[in-house]
């Protein structure tokens, strides 16, 4: 049901036109906060951000080109992914041949392409279109507008400990449903599922355009930032291919090992790959300054299908069945993350007897018996200080489940406890 559900939200978000600012982001802001409640802050234009600051913001209410005939051979109207993101106010006509400079193709597909950073314009279509398009003056439009204004981005907070996970999305591409869209649904299903329980950790979602977003994020949150433990950034999260995990830049932080075990235990296929600075934001996040904890999980990996970045990247490309597996899997790593702890042995010197504290009786009637009472003995013989509850279900061969109800199990009759050292 949820799977649906997420989809529905990919479809209606997917005609907003998004960028790394302007009234497109507001837009999206708006319908995510009908499904879980957003803090949304406005950062204004020329804000310093790190090395970086807040741009100019950027809004488009039309944009055309016609050929000599007259007819609109290209409409933003049509699709949003037609005007090159950022691009500068434009009312001018000309010959084809200057026009073309100004102009992106792929066979078959429309484009996705962004100028942020220096000022020009351009469309975007098919090279069929081109391909059919006659010398002539063209008449060129491009209705926006480029001033001082804000950089959006909203968090959504369960709380809960001390102690944070992040999770983060990106909000800044236009009409592209399984790179953006797909991770935000996820997002915010996974934040409706986590308000149902109590929780260890505060779980601290941001919606945030790419890049820019996150830096002002990181700019603005030196405090919040101390306190995340763990944090994953979620996209392209709706497509068929497998699941594909990328590392922290630590390469071993608990998240990585969390994913890793929920990734190999459940059979999926996947991916895991290394940690490298280009991507999502998680390079944002894993800059060494900050060098935080958190990896990237998508299906289909950045920039390695041919939709990606295109028109093909519509909501058909997105299943809903997929949506549902992701939401799944960051489930259950956000499960083993909370219940992970380390434990000290309060009895160990030989093996504790546990059938006078009726530890192996509550087992009797149970159709796992034999499981349960390996787990008490492998959390008892492993509880160290050294390992963590996922660290003896990987060298028992344990669900990771089993062994942390033998840890409780144990705690309750004072055998371990929660090593603090």
């Amino acid at each position: 049901m949820s799977g649906k559900e997420m989809h529905d939200l990919v479809t209606r978000l997917y005609p907003l036109c998004r960028s790394i600012t302007g009234d497109g982001v507001r837009a999206t802001l708006d319908v995510v906060g009908e499904h879980i409640p957003l803090t949304v802050h406005e950062v204004p234009t020329g804000t310093p951000v790190l090395d970086w600051h807040v741009p100019r913001e950027w809004n488009i209410r039309d944009a055309y080109v016609r050929d000599p005939a007259g007819r609109k051979v290209i409409d933003f109207a049509e699709s949003n992914l037609h005007v090159v993101g950022y691009s500068t106010p434009v009312s001018a006509t000309m010959p084809l041949s200057e026009l073309r400079d100004h102009l992106h193709t792929l066979p078959g597909l429309i484009p996705y392409r962004t100028s942020y950073w220096a000022e020009n314009w351009g469309f975007c279509l098919r090279q069929e279109t081109l391909d059919g398009m006659e010398d002539g003056d063209y008449e060129v439009v491009i209705d926006s507008t480029l001033a001082d204004g804000h950089l959006t981005y909203a968090e959504h907070v369960v709380p809960g400990g001390e102690e944070e996970v992040l999770i983060s999305c990106h909000v800044c591409h236009p009409s592209l449903a399984n790179d953006n869209l797909a991770g935000i649904a996820v997002a915010v299903w996974l934040a409706r599922r986590l308000a149902e329980g109590e929780r260890r950790y505060t779980y601290r979602f941001l919606f945030a355009p790419g890049t820019i977003g996150s830096i002002t994020w990181l700019a603005r949150n030196r405090d919040v930032v101390e306190r995340i433990r763990h944090g994953l950034v979620l996209a392209c999260a709706g497509d068929a291919g497998a699941l594909t995990y990328k590392r922290s830049r630590r390469g071993d932080a608990e998240i990585d090992r969390a994913v890793a075990y929920v990734l190999e235990s459940s059979g999926r296929p996947h991916r895991t790959l290394d940690f490298s600075p280009y991507g999502y934001d998680e390079r944002q996040y894993g800059s060494p300054g900050f060098n935080l904890p958190v990896g990237c999980l998508t299906r289909s990996t950045y920039a390695s299908y041919p939709e990606y970045h295109t028109s093909g990247d519509d909501p058909a490309f997105v299943l809903p069945e997929s949506l549902e597996d992701t939401l799944e899997t960051c489930w259950e790593v956000l499960q083993v993350i909370e219940a992970n702890r380390r434990y000290a042995n309060l009895s160990p010197y030989g093996e504790p007897q546990l059938g006078r504290r009726g530890l192996y009786g509550a087992l009797g009637g149970r159709s796992d018996t034999q499981r349960a009472q390996m787990a008490m003995l492998w959390v008892l013989n492993l509880s160290d200080g050294d390992n963590t509850l996922l660290d003896i279900a990987r060298r028992s061969g344990l669900p990771f489940a089993a062994v942390a109800e033998a840890a409780e199990s144990l705690r309750e009759a004072k055998l371990v406890a929660e090593w603090t050292r």
